[in-house]
């Protein structure tokens, strides 16, 4: 039996993933922004060992989602499904002064990666095909200075999280590390008409976590549907990965040690 921690969990991919996890024996933990979704996750999976709340827009919501997770002992596993979508029609702040998009998909994986502690065995960070798209240049990571444009700031977003799951590769050699793309399925994120199957986007995430298959116990990789993918080529990028956990570390104020 494995202990999993799931960010963004209280519904779509992040609850079916640890739906899946509990149906195989394992302990899931969830999280949910607020205490109404907290409930909403415990009424949907009342198997779940625990409810971590913790709005992740702010500096603070990440760190006590850490602090708590930290509190309830050791993971085998972290995925870091939480994210939100490209339909913002401008640029939002957070009370941090952070491009919220920014904050939810890269920084606040990046921090909890940081602090929870100890280390996880397997940490699994959600990305998006759209990464492919995405702009390596991270001289304006989070559009203060361009006109905003949600699906360029949210394909960005993505490439970030596979820059992440390389660089935490690459620095925690004895950490398996890897990002996925779960296909554009019909969550909130993804809408009604999305046309991949929910519950085939779920099941990577959950076989990286736990999984003895020799193809899930690899580390620095791109995965789809349980399958290697095709992914940005600046993601391989030492300098570029190096580059945004500096960047991170300065907005987090937490060193990725």
């Amino acid at each position: 039996m494995a202990r999993v921690f799931i960010t963004g969990s209280s519904d779509g991919l992040g609850l079916l993933a640890g739906q899946q996890l509990i149906g195989k024996g394992h302990a899931v933990t969830l999280h949910a922004r607020s205490a109404v979704r907290a409930q909403d996750a415990r009424r949907a999976t009342s198997q779940a060992q625990a409810v971590v709340i913790g709005d992740v827009t702010t500096l603070e919501g990440m760190r006590s989602v850490a602090a708590q997770v930290n509190d309830l002992g050791r993971f085998d596993a972290v995925i870091h499904n939480v994210g939100m979508g490209y339909g913002e029609p401008h640029r939002v702040r957070t009370a941090d002064g952070l491009s919220q998009l920014f904050a939810v998909n890269v920084l606040a994986p990046y921090l909890l990666t940081a602090l929870i502690a100890p280390r996880p065995a397997r940490l699994v960070y959600l990305s998006s095909g759209l990464h492919r798209r995405g702009n390596p240049d991270l001289s304006d990571a989070q559009w203060n200075e361009r006109p905003w444009d949600g699906g360029q700031a949210y394909a960005d977003s993505k490439l970030h999280d596979v820059l992440l799951a390389f660089a935490v590769a690459r620095r925690w050699p004895q950490t398996l590390s890897n990002a996925l793309e779960p296909g554009w399925v019909p969550t909130k994120m993804g809408g009604p008409s999305a046309p991949d199957d929910l519950t085939l986007g779920a099941i990577t995430q959950a076989w990286l976590a736990v999984s003895d298959d020799p193809a899930a116990r690899v580390t620095g990789q791109y995965f789809f549907h349980q399958q290697l993918r095709q992914l940005h080529p600046a993601a391989r990028r030492r300098e570029l990965q190096d580059a945004l956990l500096d960047y991170c570390a300065r907005l987090g104020g937490a060193a990725l040690e």
